[in-house]
């Protein structure tokens, strides 16, 4: 199955959007108490496409080997996923860390590609 997923965050609040083939699912949650205007937006929008990639397995939306399309409008977000640069955040590290785990237990085909932040999606919901 093929999806494109948009995800967006800041202090207060996470959203993701998954698209599959005529389906599209909005979610949003508030941030945990632990999260909740502690961290930055950037951070955020990690936790989002954590989040959102593990409730898309979750609820079976997202199924192992099926390919993702991962819409993403911070250029720091793209270039960790495909630079694989580094960041001195241990906070983003370790949900890059939890990401790439979950994308390699599924065995999901990942694309990733950068877009402008009026064309995400997941931005109305937060």
């Amino acid at each position: 199955m093929h999806h494109i997923f948009y995800s967006d965050g800041d202090a207060k609040k996470i959203s993701w959007v998954i698209q599959t083939n005529d389906s599209i699912v909005e979610q949003n949650r508030n941030h945990v108490d632990i999260y909740k205007d502690k961290v930055t937006n950037v951070q955020s929008k990690y936790v989002a496409l954590h989040v959102g990639l593990f409730w898309g397995i979750g609820v079976f939306i997202i199924k192992n080997e099926d390919k993702i399309k991962m819409k993403l409008d911070e250029k720091i977000m793209y270039d960790h996923f495909i630079y694989n640069s580094k960041i001195e955040d241990e906070f983003i590290e370790k949900r890059i860390q939890f990401i790439r785990q979950l994308i390699k237990q599924r065995k999901l085909k990942i694309e990733f590609e950068l877009i402008d932040s009026n064309k995400n999606l997941a931005r109305k919901n937060v």
